[in-house]
């Protein structure tokens, strides 16, 4: 796909007439499109095997393993979208944030920000900072023909969280202190994240991505005045800034029951839901609009098949009076995982939805 392309919000021919697109777009659809959040990583033994020796952070800037990991899911699982493997923090990481993912731990940040002087830390992202995206885009939207490609990157409160917390947080203390006590240095930064996110998703449509998910991994700690009084602003910037392209814009967070109609009313076109509330409710509280994704428990994978197939049964049936429905689990595919029960999966949805 060519810049002139996205940015007229022509998707290309291959893609355009996808299932998962059509989907997204809340057309009929041939079949349920499935995909999972997470299904390029851990759970795969090839994975596990291209990645032995080389470091989370390095293996986000190689092409050639991005590429290869990114294919991988697609190839082995017959997924209908493939996501772009990187990280969140990949564009802090590429304007100079110190910071590393430690095994075991997450993403660490060696100088949290926590007055206004930190924010110094933060300077704008270009396409030049992340060529290897560019790269790596171009390779796969090649290999992956007609099947469509999801750009993704972090929401500004979940990065924000990370960079003032200085790495994962059960209870965002530092976050929330924050934000409560200093809100015009807490705008600040979300606004500048906010600008660095937009950026980062730019450089993946105008490669090739033909949708984008903005990850908001923590929003759901957060109650629904909070969100809306000081995390909305910086999400709808995000999505506004890449609306004009037309591809899909999907939003998700975790614990997000209270959030979702809020999730849409920031822009998405797309809500993601987790497998707390059931898709028809969700609908409810989400209006009118907007397709859904989701959202069974990735917990039930470790189930006997024939448990899996109940429960996919009760999300498929919870969905059946959807606009638009992307089949997803309510959160990330998990390490342990059988990749079997997940190309399964995939089969017995196609089946049980074909039309």
């Amino acid at each position: 796909m060519t810049v002139n392309d996205q940015a007229t919000g022509q998707q290309p021919a291959a893609t355009y007439d996808s299932a998962f697109l059509k989907a997204c777009r809340r057309e009929a659809v041939p079949h349920t499109p499935v995909w999972f959040m997470r299904q390029a990583g851990r759970s795969l033994p090839e994975y596990r095997k291209v990645r032995e020796g080389t470091a989370m952070l390095e293996s986000c800037m190689r092409p050639d393993l991005v590429t290869e990991i990114t294919l991988q899911p697609v190839r082995r699982h017959g997924v209908d979208a493939a996501i772009y493997f990187s990280d969140i923090v990949v564009p802090l990481k590429a304007i100079g944030v110190d910071l590393d993912i430690k095994p075991g731990v997450g993403p660490v940040v060696e100088r949290p920000i926590r007055t206004r002087a930190d924010l110094a830390q933060l300077r704008d992202l270009t396409p030049d900072d992340v060529s290897y995206v560019t790269e790596a885009i171009g390779m796969l939207t090649g290999e992956l023909g007609a099947t469509p490609l999801i750009g993704f990157a972090g929401a500004p409160f979940t990065l924000a969280s990370y960079l003032v917390e200085g790495g994962p947080s059960r209870n965002h203390e530092h976050t929330k202190a924050l934000m409560y006590g200093d809100p015009q240095l807490w705008a600040d930064l979300l606004d500048r994240l906010a600008e660095i996110t937009s950026a980062f998703l730019k450089v993946q449509i105008e490669a090739g991505a033909s949708a984008v998910q903005l990850f908001d991994s923590w929003v759901g700690a957060l109650a629904p005045s909070d969100y809306r009084r000081s995390i909305m602003p910086a999400s709808r910037k995000v999505f506004d800034a890449v609306a004009s392209y037309g591809v899909p814009r999907i939003h998700f967070g975790v614990g997000t029951g209270e959030l979702l109609g809020l999730l849409g009313e920031a822009g998405a076109d797309v809500v993601g839901v987790d497998w707390r509330v059931p898709l028809d409710e969700a609908a409810r509280r989400v209006g009118p609009g907007k397709a859904l994704q989701g959202n069974l428990d990735p917990a039930v994978l470790f189930a006997p098949r024939e448990a899996v197939e109940a429960k996919t049964d009760e999300v498929l049936a919870a969905a059946a009076g959807l606009e638009g429905h992307v089949f997803n689990l309510g959160h990330g595919v998990l390490p342990s995982m059988d990749p079997d029960a997940l190309t399964r999966l995939v089969e017995y949805v196609h089946t049980r939805t074909a039309r």
